[in-house]
């Protein structure tokens, strides 16, 4: 199972999710950066640039999702600090 593995290799819910996070900024800076460094260009090429970057995002909140799920049975998903988070978590469950 892969995600098993994952989380065997220490990859955690928190790290998926940041990484789809970090993904979405990343989409901008490269659609912008895009932009910039070729003003000859069209928007197209631009716009490819912060799609292709931009669809790694929902693949990382999945991620996130089936390890969250794993942390869940296994035992080790930890608890927020954030109070609204964790009654949300505790409603969750």
């Amino acid at each position: 199972m892969i995600i098993k593995k994952l989380h065997d290799l220490g990859f955690r819910s928190e790290h998926a999710y940041l990484a789809a996070f970090g993904s979405i900024g990343l989409s901008v800076v490269s659609w912008i950066g895009s932009l910039k460094a070729e003003p000859g260009q069209d928007l197209a090429r631009a716009d490819r640039w912060g799609i292709f970057v931009g669809e790694w995002a929902p693949t990382f909140f999945g991620l996130g999702l089936a390890l969250s799920q794993f942390e869940q049975q296994d035992g080790t998903l930890q608890e927020s600090g954030v109070p609204h988070l964790r009654e949300a978590a505790k409603g969750a469950a």
